[in-house]
């Protein structure tokens, strides 16, 4: 594979620690620097799905750009996941993993995915959110045991990772930009990027 050698307009710094995140960035061929964020993510008492992801999305954004860069581009990405109006977070054990599939099978899962993109030196912050909709087939206690076992989808909201086995899991999957549910959304932010001069295809 060529690697894309132009001269970037400015330095590109993606908020995150997730390997999920920095792989999908990975795929445009642009140098950049990850970071970690450290901000609360706590959901606030009755703030919408869309309204958290974004807000979460621009907050880690703003906060790895507080280390100073000069003039450079941040990126923040955030993702709710609900199912039944319940909100699904990482699930960080197999008995959680368990639950929290027995709770959606047979349901569908909706997925925001928030996009912040913040240039500091301009005082511009771009957002926006994808949603994205996955029905489940109706799912076995001995199956969900078994996917949990193969793929281990401890760090991921709703417990299934989408690029891998879990796709198997899936009856249906609706969305304008399917790697907005790996956690990045790559059609949204190819437009922002190419608004601040970054020669992509």
């Amino acid at each position: 594979m060529q690697e894309n050698t132009q001269t970037l307009p400015v330095k590109l710094v993606l908020a995150s620690s997730s390997p999920y995140r920095k792989r999908l960035l990975s795929r445009l061929q642009l140098a950049f620097e990850c970071r970690s964020p450290n901000i609360n993510e706590a959901p606030i008492t009755g703030e919408e799905p869309p309204a958290m992801a974004m807000r979460l999305s621009s907050a880690k954004a703003k906060a790895v750009s507080l280390e100073g860069d000069g003039d450079a581009l941040y990126i923040g990405s955030d993702q709710v996941a609900f199912c039944s109006g319940r909100l699904l977070g990482k699930p960080g054990s197999d008995h959680k993993a368990r639950e929290q599939l027995t709770f959606c099978s047979g349901k569908p899962v909706t997925f925001i995915t928030g996009l912040a993109v913040w240039r500091p030196s301009k005082d511009e912050l771009r957002q926006s959110a994808v949603t994205t909709t996955v029905t489940l087939r109706p799912l076995s206690a001995d199956a969900i045991a078994r996917y949990i076992e193969l793929d281990s989808p401890l760090d991921c909201a709703g417990s299934f990772k989408w690029e891998s086995l879990g796709i198997s899991l899936f009856e249906s999957l609706v969305s304008e930009d399917p790697t907005a549910l790996e956690g990045l959304p790559l059609l949204r932010l190819c437009q922002r990027l190419r608004a601040h001069g970054y020669a992509l295809p």
